[in-house]
């Protein structure tokens, strides 16, 4: 199978690039914005480009790729506050163009990087796909209307799709910077010696999931034989998370032996955007393609931890 890649020489797009190649050819399309050249690998067909870009139609025409998995996305909440107007357009024009050129070069297959963030506050969990979604930020504003522009583009086509809701991924070869998620944060600070910070209480909640976890769930899906955007309940979503609720708070503490720190973390305010609590539930993905998390989180930390103490 030629399976092309956006975003892949950033931290989950590497992740399964390295998986993919030796099984697949592969192919990655990034502008290096936020992906890191030295993640590239070099049995990688490759362009350096924004999914925005106008020639994006004759890179996937000259890839010619069976399927697509699309990770090239403005990841941060933050930002999206900051510069609502470039969120949007990274976020769902650039998935529009991404599934039509897909189709126009071939495909039959897109999957795009959707996000926890499309629930928004939840009034229960773990969430499911047929939850209320109420974001609470312009990001995950953009992400349910990427979900919209990509069934809208596709319907109909006869390339199959479908949009995978992360929960809050981590693992090496995550930034700390821009796309990173508390868990790089944390290890990146406890790795340089500095105190990590909590911002409100400590209290609000995560599913945390491996990388690994999430790179074999794109594969299941990828190599999948039935038909994803038919995927019932609520069609072609699907949380790809551990159903697991762990506090800010339980992260820090189990982080401890594994940094050999025991000092006291710093306090801050809560961030503008954040939810209190989230957790999803994965079912579906196991039903409908097979896949269900394997990696806990005490066995993710220790990788993780030594990524960022490497140097």
């Amino acid at each position: 199978m030629r399976v092309l890649v956006t975003g892949g020489a950033g931290f989950i797009g590497s992740n399964l690039v390295y998986a993919l190649v030796g099984s697949h050819e592969v192919g990655v399309i990034d502008d290096l914005s936020t992906g890191h050249a030295e993640n590239l690998h070099p049995s990688a067909w490759n362009r350096t480009m924004d999914i925005l870009d106008e020639s994006l139609s004759e890179a996937f025409a000259e890839f010619a790729p069976d399927a697509v998995m699309h990770l090239a996305a403005q990841s941060s909440v933050p930002r999206s506050i900051q510069d609502p107007v470039r969120d949007s357009a990274v976020n769902v024009d650039g998935t529009r163009l991404v599934a039509a050129v897909a189709a126009a070069a071939g495909a039959t297959r897109v999957l795009s990087a959707s996000s926890a963030a499309v629930y928004g506050e939840p009034a229960e969990v773990p969430l499911q796909e047929c939850s209320p979604t109420v974001p609470v930020n312009p990001y995950g504003s953009s992400k349910l209307a990427a979900e919209t522009a990509l069934a809208e583009q596709l319907t109909g086509t006869g390339t199959d799709f479908a949009s995978f809701r992360f929960s809050n991924v981590y693992g090496p070869r995550q930034d700390s910077e821009g796309e990173g998620g508390v868990v790089a944060v944390f290890c990146s600070e406890l790795a340089a010696g500095r105190t990590p910070v909590i911002h409100g209480s400590g209290e609000q909640t995560r599913d945390f999931i491996y990388v690994a976890d999430v790179v074999a769930a794109i594969i299941s899906a990828l190599e999948f034989d039935g038909k994803l955007c038919e995927g019932e309940p609520c069609g072609p979503a699907y949380n790809i998370s551990t159903g697991e609720e762990v506090s800010v708070t339980g992260l820090a503490t189990a982080l401890r032996p594994i940094a050999g720190f025991y000092g006291s973390y710093g306090s801050a305010r809560e961030r503008a955007g954040d939810v209190m609590r989230s957790s999803l539930d994965s079912s579906k993905a196991r039903e409908v393609f097979g896949w269900e998390s394997q990696v806990t989180l005490d066995v993710g930390l220790g990788p993780t931890y030594r990524w960022f103490a490497r140097s």
